[in-house]
């Protein structure tokens, strides 16, 4: 037979293999075996792998009584097996096995710049700490991280970048020489995200949505900045921004964007300082009963003393920012450290501190299949701009944007955490979502607890989703958020303590996340029940 009776022989078969015409045909009978036997039987060994994994497909969409590995019998399709109903809440997602899960998440303790436990404490040690911590409790081969992804603010990009890479290696992540690489290509990249204060919460995400995409399978978020050493520079001034509007307010203080929200939405000095003494109470009783021992990993350290210069070996384990006795009576003695008759003071305002927080990443599937316990799954991420005069209200636009991105109703979130970068903007959020404060970082926020920059966002999700591990079944769905700039920061001459404050930079964004506890799962990738399913779902139209 000639090389062009061959092709057209080889592209009948296709057709007839393609359309299931029996091979015992006339047409094929009449052909020769000898030539065309061998491409038959892989045809045919085709046509039965394709009819299995339409087998397998049909099955997924059963969300109940799957069949039994036993039984021979395809499953049907039919409109009823598709229908979840425009009432269920929670959009159901396309393949279980792929969620992006949370298997660990970890977080140093949070000291206060140039003052706490890390003044003498390098960056790249702090993030190591957490890096390794990960490894080691999970009991992962490192060499299987796709990537590693840190959020950091204020450090100049290249210097910080390297520093990461050293804190890599430090924790045991391989980076194998030339020879071993052709053998056996394992070293694990790694890189910085500045969003700035969601920055941490940002290279979470940016891992969530890299696996997601079939990148890799396994990847660290992680979060670091250090206080005590960097701080953020003055912006070169471009007389084009006085004609923007704004894009001159960028340049306002943040304390200032802090007191144009407090004016604007109608904030109390009373509401703020309560809020601060709320924050302080909830963290200081979260740490007496040892929630956050769960999230927190002790570093050993040294403290150097400034007049001697001798060393002290210390393992720091607890926020030292938190002051329990905190008072309404205490507070509102402060005074305004913006305006004269302003609201915002050095006791309603976050902390600035030094810290680092990791968080693990991966399929669903190969967490189970390694017999990880799931913290969460990855639900939603949302990134808005608002406007920089009021940069604080990031959240209360963010929320919403994540909430529905995740097919979810803000009633049906059962957690927040939420960043305090000023009590006036987080009082405002709270109060503009209608939230319930009883579940509202519930363990205290940044006001007590302080907020390094880079790191607050990893440092959120270690202590949400520990706390929904803790309530179990009667908390499925939680959100982190924050609004977005970035600080430098001013000394209140009253308390002595470091208030941030933005010199020339607040961009006036907001990013906001959801996560879903890890052990609430069912067959459908958590597709909600529903009363009624007498009608098709969207993805079934």
């Amino acid at each position: 037979m000639c090389v062009e009776g061959i092709n057209c022989t080889l592209s009948m078969i296709n057709h007839f293999c393609h359309y299931q015409i029996p091979l015992t045909s006339p047409v094929i009978v009449s052909w020769s075996q000898s030539k065309i036997s061998i491409y038959i039987q892989n045809k045919e060994t085709e046509m039965e792998k394709a009819l299995s994994r339409q087998k397998i497909l049909l099955q997924h969409l059963k969300p109940t009584s799957l069949p039994s590995p036993q039984t021979d019998e395809a499953p049907s399709l039919s409109a009823s097996i598709c229908a979840a109903g425009d009432s269920a809440a929670y959009r159901r997602q396309a393949a279980f096995a792929d969620d992006v899960v949370i298997v660990a998440a970890y977080r140093t303790a949070i000291c206060k710049a140039k003052r706490g436990g890390f003044k003498n404490t390098k960056a790249d040690d702090l993030l190591a700490h957490v890096l390794k911590a990960l490894i080691e409790k999970t009991k992962l081969n490192p060499s299987e991280v796709g990537d590693i992804v840190v959020g950091t603010v204020l450090a100049p990009g290249s210097l910080r970048a390297m520093e990461c890479r050293v804190a890599s290696f430090y924790a045991g992540f391989p980076a194998l020489g030339y020879v071993m690489y052709l053998f056996q290509p394992e070293t694990v990249p790694i890189r910085t995200v500045n969003r700035q204060c969601s920055s941490g919460l940002q290279a979470v995400a940016d891992v969530a949505t890299a696996i997601k995409a079939g990148l890799y399978d396994v990847g660290i978020g992680a979060g670091l900045e250090c206080m005590t050493v960097d701080s953020i520079g003055s912006l070169p001034h471009n007389p084009k921004v006085e004609i923007f509007a704004q894009a001159r307010d960028c340049l306002l203080p943040m304390g200032i964007t802090s007191e144009n929200v407090a004016q604007r939405y109608g904030v109390t000095r009373q509401e703020q300082d309560h809020a601060a003494v709320e924050s302080h109470r909830r963290a200081a009783a979260a740490t007496a009963s040892g929630k956050f021992k769960d999230e927190i990993i002790p570093v050993s350290t040294k403290i150097v003393d400034p007049k001697t210069g001798s060393e002290k070996p210390v393992t720091i384990s607890v926020d030292d920012g938190i002051r329990p006795n905190a008072n309404m009576a205490d507070l509102a003695k402060l005074k305004p450290a913006f305006k004269k008759d302003g609201t915002t003071t050095a006791g309603n305002a976050s902390q600035v501190s030094d810290g680092a927080g990791a968080v693990l990443l991966m399929k669903r599937s190969l967490a189970m299949q390694k017999g990880l316990p799931i913290l969460g799954a990855f639900r939603s991420f949302a990134a808005v701009g608002v406007d920089p005069a009021v940069m604080g209200i990031g959240p209360a636009v963010a929320i919403p944007a994540a909430v529905r991105s995740a097919g979810l109703e803000l009633s049906d979130i059962d957690l927040f955490e939420i960043n305090e970068a000023f009590a006036s903007q987080y009082v405002y959020c709270c109060k503009k979502l209608e939230l319930d404060p009883e579940i509202v970082n519930v363990n205290g926020g940044a006001i007590a607890l302080g907020h390094p920059l880079g790191a607050t966002g990893a440092r959120c999700v270690a202590t949400l989703l520990h706390e929904m591990k803790r309530r179990g079944k009667d908390c499925r769905f939680g959100v982190i958020s924050m609004c977005i700039g970035k600080h430098s920061s001013w000394r209140s001459p009253t308390l002595g303590v470091r208030l941030e404050e933005l010199k020339k930079r607040r961009s006036g964004m907001g990013a906001a996340a959801v996560f879903e506890r890890g052990d609430c799962a069912d067959e459908l990738c958590n597709a909600r029940m529903v009363e009624s399913n007498a009608h098709l779902s969207k993805d079934a139209r």
